[in-house]
């Protein structure tokens, strides 16, 4: 006789901050719930993480294998491969996997995360994450007082004044065909940002170490560390049946999924935490929302039990 295969309570697609702190409740909750994850962490090329309380300059990728471990004791599995397609039915999710094999959850949980698109600059990616860094509450700490040049892009403007609170000895390289407003170039003089009329072609330095920038001008100036904007996207592909639609982020920076107030997708069953949703969240603000979206899910689930008990108990009653 062909046994029923495993229908989990809730499947998490992206083990994260996010994804594995909705599984820490849910596994608490006493959920069965399932995690796959690919294995590739926005974070990975950091050092350290910071702004996240009790673990600042925590290895990103410890954070996670220290929180794998925590899963263990409430019974949450994790499976350690791609999530390639994801079908509705009845029953909640089909998740077929890149291990060849399926997945099925009453509801699911995606907390993919992004991708940072960085310029085509060559040396710039070797240091990403590092030297190169887009966010001062992430890395401004460690890299105060150098000597910090900003990249040009739409959020330059934006960048190099806030940049001024961590060093004073900040430069903005923009296109020369790029006009700056008259309060802009005030604003930059009077918070003493150089601005280069040219734009950053090749980052110099070793694999860690940024020393400095080639110009499209044919000069190199010494540099410390690079401010940039990356582009932020998100990858869907893992749902691409259900017909989620990505868009433009209100603040120009990239993609994302919109979602409702509680993290509910138009999709029924469907729902993100994290970077998805929320692309400027730092770690402990996608732990929290993973751990925020776990509860909801939970109550979602609990309710259609109860409903479904009660129709239950009505059934045995009106055979009686």
């Amino acid at each position: 006789m062909e046994t029923q295969a495993k229908i989990y309570d809730v499947a998490i697609i992206g083990g994260g901050a996010a994804g594995l702190s909705a599984a820490q409740a849910l596994g608490r909750a006493r959920r069965s719930v399932v995690v796959i994850d690919a294995g590739e962490p926005r974070n990975a090329p950091a050092a350290a993480m910071h702004n996240f309380l009790s673990r600042d300059g925590m290895n990103p990728l410890e954070l996670l294998e220290v929180g794998r471990a925590e899963l263990v004791k409430y019974g949450v599995e994790v499976i350690n491969t791609r999530a390639l397609d994801t079908l509705r039915n009845e029953a909640g999710f089909t998740i077929s996997l890149g291990n060849a094999t399926e997945v099925s959850a009453r509801r699911l949980i995606l907390a993919t995360g992004l991708k940072d698109q960085l310029p085509d600059i060559p040396g710039l990616a070797e240091h990403w994450g590092n030297d190169v860094l887009h966010c001062p509450y992430c890395h401004g700490w460690e890299v105060k007082d150098l000597r910090l040049g900003v990249i040009d892009s739409a959020m330059a403007m934006h960048q190099a004044p806030m940049f001024t609170q961590w060093s004073k000895r900040v430069t903005l390289f923009k296109g020369p065909n790029k006009v700056l407003a008259a309060e802009e170039l005030e604003q930059l003089e009077a918070l003493g940002v150089e601005v280069v009329e040219s734009v950053v072609t090749t980052v110099l330095g070793e694999a860690g170490s940024v020393r400095g920038v080639e110009l499209s001008d044919g000069t190199q100036r010494e540099i410390d560390a690079l401010v940039v904007m990356p582009n932020f996207d998100v990858d869907v592909s893992c749902v691409k049946s259900l017909g989620l639609v990505t868009q433009e982020h209100v603040s120009g920076i990239g993609r994302h999924v919109p979602v409702d107030d509680g993290g509910q997708t138009e999709v029924p069953g469907l729902w993100l935490a994290g970077n998805v949703a929320n692309p400027m969240a730092q770690v402990i603000m996608a732990a929290a929302d993973g751990l925020g979206m776990g509860l909801r899910v939970n109550a979602d689930l609990m309710k259609e039990d109860f409903d479904h008990a009660v129709a239950e108990l009505r059934m045995k009653k009106a055979v009686v």
